[in-house]
């Protein structure tokens, strides 16, 4: 009991100093993130190796505890109370247990309230496609496919499926059916859900991530089969993510692949939260949307041209990263220093600063 009590305590700390993040280790003390910058919780003292495995163990149900002991990891959802849940890993650094707690909003905000783009707006209004969020962990992807996933349940009639690793958002339906499927617990991985999607009279499909070519071939067919799709990948830009896609592939399939995802991507929206100069943080974005121009770049292997199109298509509501960023500073909401360290091209944003 004294072991969970420290647990509630810490989390208790995450919610009131608005965190994001709660780090939980052997031989130091517990450390936070707040608006994007790690803090010590000096006042707390260091775990112990007993210390950290007895909080995981705590927190795992016991039917999974031995799947942790076999593979080291462990990824599951915590109702820490009736508002706030959190997303834990547990993991092993040198042989000890180690946390790493996420908080997870008690529901999904609209775009104007997460400063994204209303243009993102269309496409929760498509019938079929594939709409992937990219960037690196811990930049806000299941934040923003929440709130698309959301603006559908309020708008429209449909099926939703969510497939996720853990379930983050609960989706209290509206207009829409929601079922939110948990790996682990309703299905044993991304691959085997997607498949019986298709016995399930789904119309949207939302997948936490794609970790193997099977995920996103299935996805593909998916998108191509009268679903709309919404996934998200751990890549920087719209260019790298079809060539990560393209590259899951065996060589002999991936002209395939290129035509498939040449004919279903929808669009492909890059985030990064950056310091506000004003506090918290705010979100930078590029937004490819796919046309016939890029379309046919992605058949013809030529991705590296797509930066070239994005900054020169404001006008169909393509989305320049670089551009957004000095935009950013010129109005004084991020440094040009923040600014400068995410720039997809260093001397393209400086062109533009």
């Amino acid at each position: 009991m004294a072991i969970e009590k420290r647990l509630t305590e810490l989390l208790n700390v995450v919610v009131a100093e608005g965190g994001s993040d709660l780090h939980v280790f052997a031989g130091g003390s517990p450390m936070i993130r707040i608006a994007g910058e790690l803090i010590t919780l000096a006042k707390y003292p260091a775990f112990t190796p007993d210390e950290t495995e007895s909080m995981l163990k705590s927190v795992v149900p016991q039917d999974r505890w031995d799947s942790f002991k076999k593979d080291q990891t462990i990824d599951l959802s915590y109702a820490h109370s009736a508002n706030e849940r959190f997303r834990i890993n547990g993991y092993r650094v040198q042989g000890a247990t180690a946390l790493a707690l996420r908080l997870i909003p008690s529901s999904s905000r609209t775009f104007s309230e997460l400063n994204l783009p209303s243009v993102l707006e269309v496409f929760t209004q498509r019938e079929q496609g594939f709409f992937l969020c990219v960037g690196p962990v811990g930049q806000g992807k299941s934040t923003t496919l929440a709130a698309m996933i959301n603006r559908i349940n309020e708008t429209r009639a449909e099926h939703i499926l969510t497939i996720e690793d853990p379930v983050e958002y609960l989706f209290v339906q509206k207009k829409s059916l929601i079922n939110q499927r948990e790996i682990h617990i309703d299905t044993p991985d991304f691959h085997t859900a997607l498949q019986s999607a298709f016995r399930e009279d789904v119309d949207v499909i939302m997948v936490g991530e794609m970790r193997d070519y099977e995920t996103i071939s299935s996805a593909v067919t998916a998108a191509e089969t009268g679903h709309l799709v919404f996934s998200t990948l751990h890549t920087n830009n719209a260019a790298q993510t079809i060539d990560r896609i393209i590259d899951m592939f065996p060589a002999e399939q991936q002209d395939q692949v290129r035509v498939q995802l040449a004919g279903s991507l929808a669009a492909i929206f890059s985030q990064r939260l950056i310091p506000r100069i004003s506090g918290g943080l705010i979100p930078a974005y590029e937004l490819l949307i796919n046309n016939n121009a890029v379309a046919n770049l992605i058949r013809g292997g030529q991705t590296h041209e797509i930066g070239g199109i994005v900054q020169t298509s404001s006008q169909e509501g393509m989305i320049d990263m670089d551009r957004m960023l000095s935009d950013l500073v010129h109005r004084g909401e991020v440094t040009v220093e923040h600014a400068y360290e995410h720039a997809m091209d260093p001397k393209t944003f400086e062109h533009y600063l």
